[in-house]
């Protein structure tokens, strides 16, 4: 029998307790999905999730009985947070689909643990693991973690059309957990159903498609998404611009140990349109956050290696570090992929990340006037103001910032006499 019994995060006293509270009295509880898969994998463990035979009123009733607090997180669909230590276990009652159209799902509760594990997605997300860490395998996934086959538990069509999130869970879960090609059928069942992923909510798109872009490698999984046609429907941008830039990334980042960052994937596939990707950030719901770190890379101008510290300076007043940075990485990566052939580029590579370095501790510089130093004058407030102001701004930053505020003060009195 399969243990995790000897992982470490299984002896917790946190995870013991919830183990005691569900287990009494004819209860029966078990960790369930990511936790169970990941362990096997020899990944990091993070949150762990548990199903339940326990209706989530007597979850709620038992947690509050020993003093430990719960959440009713989706209580309508059987899950309750228990917080233990500030750590959050997400208990869920075992379920059965009732009806489903392609977003939701309407459930009944159960206690079948097999009627449970078939209404799940993945194989490799279906595994229990009970108090003592022996692995339960109902529909056999123990078989697919050994070969990292992602694979849709029963008929894939049917699991895809009862939530066509799950065509984007299929290339996220490959990205992170496969290996060689995608099982044939799923890989179908989500080219068939790729039409369907605009009925879906664009959070939803969004929130899948950041974690796959976030996996350490995300390049075979987008290429299959390319050829199954899905890739075009989430990111038409990408259709003409092509996902050629990733290896080259993904390399850079292992050597150079940049942190993946989904946003720079993102904008390696995607063309430096500053009004399209404003379209797309707008179509994907993306946060103003992210939206605003598209619009800076996109409206950056490239940068030559060749640049004096002192221009390299102006263009980052300018543009900031967070719009010059990403074209940077983007051309180091793409550079660093072309030296493997050609070793007369290690200089130009050495200059890039200079560069880099450079951006990555550069402060901004604080333009000593303001607004009120011009009304002072004697001018009226209006655009005349923001006029001055801007101008005398341009000189200091093409003075590299060297003029200090009495010379400034010195230069507004000229322009305004």
């Amino acid at each position: 029998m399969t243990s995790i019994a000897a992982e470490t995060w299984f002896s917790a006293p946190a995870l013991r307790r919830v183990f005691d509270l569900l287990n009494a009295d004819g209860g029966e509880v078990r960790i369930v999905g990511g936790a169970v898969r990941n362990a096997l994998m020899g990944l990091a463990v993070g949150d762990i999730d548990m199903a339940t035979t326990l209706l989530p009123d007597e979850v709620v009733r038992r947690a509050q009985a020993a003093g430990i607090k719960s959440v009713p997180t989706g209580i309508a669909h059987g899950t309750v947070t228990l917080v233990i230590d500030r750590q959050p276990f997400e208990v869920t009652t075992l379920r059965r689909d009732v009806e489903t159209d392609g977003r939701h799902a309407e459930v009944a509760f159960g206690t079948d643990w097999t009627v449970d594990a078939a209404r799940r997605d993945l194989t490799i997300n279906a595994l229990y693991a009970d108090a003592n860490g022996e692995v339960i395998d109902l529909i056999g996934g123990m078989a697919d973690i050994e070969t990292r086959t992602v694979r849709f538990i029963g008929d894939a069509q049917a699991r895809v059309a009862e939530d066509y999130l799950r065509v984007l869970r299929f290339f996220r879960f490959f990205a992170f957990y496969g290996s060689g090609r995608p099982d044939a059928d799923g890989l179908r069942a989500c080219a068939q159903a790729k039409s369907k992923l605009s009925t879906l909510s664009a959070e939803r798109i969004w929130s899948e498609t950041k974690k796959l872009l976030g996996a350490r490698d995300p390049g075979r999984a987008l290429l299959w998404m390319r050829q199954a046609g899905v890739l075009t429907a989430v990111l038409p941008e990408t259709e003409k611009w092509g996902i050629d830039a990733i290896p080259a990334l993904v390399a850079a980042e292992t050597v150079l140990q940049w942190q993946p960052d989904p946003l720079l994937r993102l904008a390696a596939i995607v063309p430096p349109d500053a009004e399209r990707l404003e379209a797309m950030a707008a179509r994907l719901r993306l946060s103003k956050v992210e939206g605003g770190s598209l619009q800076q890379w996109a409206t950056s101008p490239p940068v030559a290696d060749t640049i004096a510290d002192t221009a390299f300076d102006r263009l980052l007043y300018w543009y900031g570090p967070a719009g010059i940075i990403p074209r940077l990485k983007l051309m180091l990566a793409g550079l660093r992929a072309k030296a493997e052939n050609d070793p007369a580029l290690l200089p130009q590579m050495g200059k890039l990340q200079r560069l880099l370095t450079r951006a990555a501790d550069w402060k901004k510089p604080v333009f000593p006037l303001s607004g009120t130093d011009v009304l002072q004058t004697g001018i009226t407030a209006g655009p005349r103001v923001g006029e001055i102001l801007a101008a005398l701004e341009k000189q200091w930053v093409e003075g590299n910032f060297h003029a200090d505020r009495a010379t400034l003060v010195a230069r507004l009195g000229s322009m305004v006499s």
